[in-house]
């Protein structure tokens, strides 16, 4: 029998649902990054003819960089942080959570909670993607052409991470989906479940998974761990599994001191 202590999972409906005001800030960010990514591709189209494979290479970067973020920023918000806490815990936090307790909660979201929340951190992005210039007599037009697709690229496939993500939990899915997801271009169900074996702390990626098993052969994830760890205190997935288990299994040696009883906060 197992001395592993058990985890404490919050409860599924209390975490499920998003704010009111925050649909409509899904809505406009939605409409926002899709003009933005037109945009780019009628900026970009008449270069990919002349410069094919400095185009192409870009969009592979930025395909790679997608997996990397997506990955990052799941730790960060399956690790960190608090759902009491104001705006984010409800808005960003909360569905990384509600994720461990019922995953097949988002395959009922709709479009717009599916991925409104990543074309609002993609924003900030896109803007800047789109006005880099791109003069065919500057020195830098190769440099400025390069970045500008690679970083409209990212923000594309980190936009498409979620529906990703989705697919991935989807009992019926659409032929395509299922043979991308063979050809592992997009992330596969099988691969994934290793990110939803309890206490959920490896394969954070979600775009491909590509980088998952070469970041827990460096144990790129609980390195960072012992250094928040460190400079912080936090105990890493506190929130998500309850403090017993995080302590359990964190990276890094967590000195946890106890609560003042009623009569040693009045003295």
């Amino acid at each position: 029998m197992s001395n592993r202590p058990q985890l404490k999972m919050q409860d599924a409906k209390a975490l499920a649902g998003t704010p009111a005001w925050f649909r409509s800030v899904e809505i406009f960010s939605i409409l926002s990054f899709w003009a933005l990514m037109a945009l780019m591709v009628w900026r970009v189209w008449p270069h990919a003819g002349t410069s094919p494979w400095l185009v192409l290479s870009a969009v592979l970067v930025g395909f790679i960089a997608a997996d990397f973020t997506s990955g990052f920023v799941h730790w960060l918000a399956d690790t960190w942080g608090s759902t009491d806490m104001p705006v984010i815990g409800k808005a960003l936090l909360r569905p990384f959570r509600e994720h461990h307790v019922d995953q097949k909660a988002m395959t009922h979201h709709d479009y717009i909670e599916t991925n409104g929340s990543n074309c609002m951190i993609s924003l900030p992005w896109a803007v800047g993607a789109a006005a880099m210039p791109y003069d065919r007599a500057s020195s830098w037009y190769a440099w400025c052409l390069f970045f500008s697709i690679a970083i409209a690229s990212m923000i594309f496939f980190v936009m498409m991470t979620n529906q990703i993500h989705k697919w991935a939990h989807m009992d019926d899915r659409p032929r395509l989906v299922t043979w991308l997801q063979r050809l592992h271009l997009i992330l596969p169900p099988e691969h994934h479940q290793i990110h939803h074996t309890a206490p959920f702390n490896s394969y954070y990626s979600i775009t491909t998974g590509w980088l998952n098993w070469l970041f827990l052969k460096i144990k790129f994830y609980p390195t960072l761990e012992r250094i928040v760890t460190a400079v912080t205190g936090a105990i890493p997935r506190q929130d998500d599994i309850g403090i017993e288990a995080a302590i359990a299994i964190a990276p890094a040696p967590v000195e946890v001191v106890p609560e003042a009883s009623p009569e040693q906060q009045r003295s």
